[in-house]
């Protein structure tokens, strides 16, 4: 009996249980104001018509789930690269634009080079890095802001992109038939994902891919940098305190840069997992805004407080009511309202650490939960 009450004790003075308890509070404290949001726009069927069906919509259906998971892997990508990047001390606000450039590395080598689709991968994971260690770089060297140079190279990725794609409409990436680039499907079908009988499973949505796996398994890989190795401690030292780093004799430069080239290469393969797996096509003529995968992966970190594994939990939950809100009845609602409640859920989420203390004190007193919120929150 001792031995159980001692297990459980560890396990609810853990900063995990914590964490895991505090995001759920978000989430149910985020849905009840999402369902006043929906009452007052249409208090006769705030719940059934609304809030339910945003709740439930992604299970009356294995073509609805399926469509969760192939939207999922690339926001796991892009929610671990704004994450990596906050454990590190740097705030990658330009994950839009590594994965912008991550589609165009993809989508060329696919459609232009024809190549098999692990290579194609390859390519968007490098240019994605490529435009994540520019920002790196101004911030090691000049100490220029990262927040600033990666809202600027989101732009300029973006319409760069697109002009080269475009072509003057006589790119060969671009279709004039359906004014966006070419169906994988139709002129390299070598260059998809492969399916590995995932479609069959999900009512033959065939954008269900391995790429959740693959989403996973880099989930793992960066949980165990960031937590097992000598590498992830340094990158989490500079973070932490940079001049007590540098005295250590860590290179916070190098670390800077490789930080932000690794957050750029986890947003670039989120691109290629979303456009290989054929769930869309880019349209270079009309899309003059940032891909909403980036800036959704801030959403995923911020729910998952920056936790690589917890990451994949909270961007199938982001993916899931999303995917929800594009079944809610338009004579009642728009689409629109799942992003409103998810934004409600997200900024529950800075109260985090205030939802944290009030846990640690309602299990352990005031004093304990004070001690305990030392050592968990550095």
């Amino acid at each position: 009996m001792e031995n159980k009450q001692s297990l459980s004790g560890q396990l609810a003075s853990s900063e995990a249980f914590v964490s895991v308890a505090a995001s759920l509070i978000c989430i149910v404290i985020g849905l009840l104001l999402g369902l006043v949001a929906l009452a007052i726009i249409n208090v006769e069927h705030a719940f059934g018509d609304g809030l339910m069906v945003i709740l439930t919509s992604g299970l009356k259906s294995a073509r609805n789930m399926g469509t969760v998971l192939a939207n999922g892997a690339p926001l796991i990508m892009t929610g671990l690269s704004v994450g990596f990047a906050f454990k590190t001390g740097l705030f990658n606000i330009g994950a839009a634009g590594q994965y912008t450039l991550g589609a165009f590395g993809a989508l060329y080598c696919a459609i232009v080079l024809q190549l098999p689709w692990y290579l194609c991968l390859l390519a968007a994971m490098v240019l994605g890095a490529f435009w994540g260690a520019i920002p790196g770089i101004f911030k090691a060297y000049l100490n220029i802001n990262e927040v600033i140079t990666s809202i600027m190279f989101n732009w300029i990725g973006l319409y760069l992109v697109n002009d080269i794609m475009y072509g003057k409409g006589k790119s060969p990436l671009y279709d004039l038939a359906t004014t966006k680039t070419h169906s994988l499907r139709k002129v390299a079908p070598q260059s998809m994902i492969p399916s590995c009988g995932m479609s069959g499973l999900f009512g033959n949505l065939q954008s269900v891919t391995i790429a959740i796996f693959i989403a996973i398994f880099f989930a793992l890989v960066v949980y165990i940098v960031l937590s097992k190795t000598t590498f992830g401690f340094e990158l989490k030292a500079c973070g932490f305190n940079k001049n007590a780093a540098q005295y250590a004799g860590i290179n916070d430069k190098r670390n800077i840069i490789l930080s932000m080239t690794i957050a750029g290469a986890l947003a670039g393969i989120g691109a290629g997992l979303y456009y290989l797996s054929t769930v869309a096509e880019w349209n270079p003529q009309v899309s003059t805004a940032l891909p909403a995968m980036g800036f959704n992966g801030i959403s995923a970190a911020l729910l998952a407080c920056s936790n690589p594994i917890a990451t994949i939990f909270s961007s199938l939950f982001i993916s899931y009511i999303t995917v929800g809100g594009t079944k809610l009845s338009t004579q009642y609602y728009t689409k629109e309202i799942a992003d409103v409640i998810t934004a409600l859920i997200i900024y529950l989420c800075a109260f985090s650490l205030l939802f944290k203390n009030k846990i640690r004190a309602a299990l352990f007193g005031k004093r304990r939960a004070a001690d305990l919120g030392k050592g968990g929150d550095d």
